[in-house]
């Protein structure tokens, strides 16, 4: 039997097998090449990607190289250093306090217009109201605590007040808080500007802060660094002994009619026209609607103007340098405020060292209460 199936062919061998129902399958020949062909495949497509991510940086170098036009790098440090030596003034781009936007320099200074928003108070009564609140010059200089005055107008009897002293004494008690005051609301503004510029992310509110204040400053392209040197406030002996000057300590006629400390020129707008002017001067003294708004001129005036850049940049040294604002030498750089220059500032250091003002420097001025307000 065995032999018999033996001589038959494979088709006959498989018909028979069919017949007892088996079911008959053919082997395929499988290859080791066939079943790792797609992989091999995927291999080789990713080796030639990878190689060709890796040369494209290296070949786009190569035909910049070849084909760009070389960028001309120029030393200007010969240039700069003949500069000097001839005395010009070396102006880069990243220069600080440049440029200024007037625009709306003054728009929260209220100018005169009319009849003032504050009444007149006789010295006397003022010299009563200020022993009655124990405000007195002796008390700022040993607690450095200035009560929160705030005059409007100055008293009209200053000039018939004999001795000089009292004289001088009620004009420094009532434009001292005035000063005080204002430079109180720079200091916040200027707490204010740091922690914005601190945080990573600002509110929208913040940044219209911001805004605000670079329009304010006069700043140009929103320079920040600029609005850094420009918001700052002014020592107060300094602005007592240019208030002194300007006014001949609260006498001039300019202070008692216009409210104005500090004999700011205006050639458009409300003011008050010097005597004996020339008819084709059109110059006139500024006049405010209080004695405070006269104070906010002069500190934005400072602030702001070209005349006083290199003023602002000494100061900016000194605070980087945490010294206390230095009105002595300060002074040394507002010899553009007056007509007679270096006088002028001689006269300031004069008034500030004959009159011990830098007793007043480190004062601080006690929140003002509502009470208070409504007696002034």
């Amino acid at each position: 039997m065995v032999n018999i199936y033996k001589s038959m062919s494979t088709n006959q061998l498989k018909k028979i097998l069919i017949k007892k129902g088996f079911k008959v399958y053919k082997l395929k020949n499988k290859s080791v090449y066939k079943d790792y062909k797609s992989l091999i495949f995927t291999g080789f497509v990713s080796l030639v990607l990878i190689s060709l991510f890796f040369s494209l940086p290296l070949s786009s170098k190569l035909i910049v190289d070849k084909f760009e036009k070389p960028a001309v790098v120029e030393n200007y440090s010969k240039k700069y250093l003949e500069k000097v030596l001839s005395g010009e003034t070396l102006i880069t781009e990243n220069s600080v306090d440049d440029g200024l936007d007037p625009r709306h320099l003054v728009e929260d200074i209220e100018f005169k217009k009319g009849p003032s928003k504050s009444v007149r108070i006789e010295a006397s009564t003022l010299n009563q109201m200020f022993l009655d609140k124990n405000y007195t010059l002796e008390v700022v200089r040993i607690e450095n605590i200035v009560k929160p005055f705030e005059v409007g107008m100055l008293p009209v009897e200053l000039k018939q007040i004999q001795s000089t002293k009292e004289r001088k004494e009620l004009f420094i008690k009532i434009v001292l808080p005035l000063i005080l005051s204002e430079n109180n609301r720079i200091r916040r503004d200027r707490s204010t500007l740091f922690k914005i510029l601190n945080k990573n992310i600002n509110s929208k509110a913040e940044k219209n802060w911001l805004n605000n204040k670079f329009k304010q400053y006069g700043v140009v392209n929103k320079d920040v660094s600029t609005l850094k040197v420009r918001m700052d406030e002014i020592p107060v002996s300094l602005a007592i002994a240019q208030a002194a000057k300007e006014t001949g300590w609260g006498t001039s006629r300019f202070a008692i009619e216009g409210n104005a400390l500090f004999g700011q020129w205006t050639y458009s707008g409300e003011g008050i026209k010097p005597a004996g002017s020339d008819k084709n001067d059109k110059h006139k003294v500024m006049a405010f609607s209080v004695l405070k708004a006269s104070v906010r001129a002069y500190q934005r005036n400072l602030n702001t103007h070209s005349s006083y850049k290199e003023f602002r940049k000494v100061r900016a040294i000194q605070r980087d340098n945490d010294e206390p604002l230095n009105s002595l030498e300060l002074a040394n750089y507002l010899n553009s405020y007056a007509e007679t220059g270096e006088e002028y500032t001689k006269t300031l250091k004069k008034i500030i060292v004959q009159n011990n003002l830098k007793d007043f420097d480190k004062a601080k001025i006690l929140p003002l209460s509502k009470n208070l307000k409504e007696n002034i």
